[in-house]
């Protein structure tokens, strides 16, 4: 990620993509909480992703194609958070 704005030590930092416009992610210095919480990645191949995570021994949810558009799959980091990864049909 690319640091727009802030830093370890401030109580407010913006991130991008580098190489892109957006998606730009605020974040906001506050009281730790697991388990709450998403963070939604496009990725340009959902399944070759999925794959990818397998092998490197995550348990990724198995990829779905979605009501509104999308294939997703999800899966938790280690504090617990959601994590989404998906590319619309």
């Amino acid at each position: 990620m690319e640091l727009l704005y802030g830093g370890p030590n401030t109580g407010f930092s913006s991130l991008r993509i580098p190489g892109t416009e957006f998606p730009i992610i605020n974040l906001q210095q506050g009281r730790a909480a697991a388990g709450w919480g998403r963070v939604i990645f496009h990725v340009a191949d959902v399944d070759a992703f999925w794959a990818h995570l397998k092998e490197k021994g995550f348990q990724p949810d198995t990829p779905h194609n979605a009501s509104w558009g999308e294939r997703y799959f999800h899966m938790h980091d280690p504090d617990g958070h959601e994590l989404s990864f998906a590319r619309p049909l």
